[in-house]
């Protein structure tokens, strides 16, 4: 079998950020890297959760909610993918991105889908440690370009 991309890129290189991961046809697909892998510091699934309902309600809810494809999390819990149509630039995506931190930072309220009836495991959510995750990523994307969204030549 073929070695997929996302494993050709050296993991114990790669730290926080937001990268182009790949591009299929017109669709990108983001690595938003929350966690530096193997450190023994993961994404616990409350906060996970959380983030992805807030993430994904703020994303569909923009004016590129129709190029909003899939915002879901890393099963090695260390971070995010984001998967748009290439109609969305780089810098957009990132502009989404960035305000999608914010969005989850400044929350409050009822979760969005997090009813029973929603959900399919409604009753594990962390608010408090989605936003302590979107608090720390944005002091990390801060400054962050589409320049820095290239993996470094030696991680690949």
């Amino acid at each position: 079998m073929n070695r997929i991309a996302s494993f050709s890129v050296n993991h114990d290189l790669l730290e926080k950020g937001v990268y182009i991961s790949r591009i299929d046809g017109d669709i990108v697909t983001y690595d938003i890297r929350m966690k530096a892998p193997n450190k023994g510091d993961y994404l616990n699934n409350g906060e996970m959760h959380t983030f992805e309902h807030l993430f994904a309600t703020y994303a569909r809810n923009t004016d590129f909610s129709d190029s909003v494809i899939y915002v879901g999390p890393m099963g090695c819990r260390t971070g995010f993918y984001f998967l748009v149509r290439e109609q969305i630039s780089h810098a957009q995506a990132l502009s989404i991105i960035q305000d999608s931190l914010e969005f989850i930072i400044h929350f409050t309220g009822e979760i969005p889908g997090s009813k029973r009836e929603e959900c399919g495991n409604y009753l594990e959510h962390d608010l408090t440690g989605a936003k302590e995750t979107a608090r720390d990523m944005r002091g990390i994307l801060s400054g962050w370009n589409e320049e820095k969204m290239k993996y470094a030549a030696e991680e690949q």
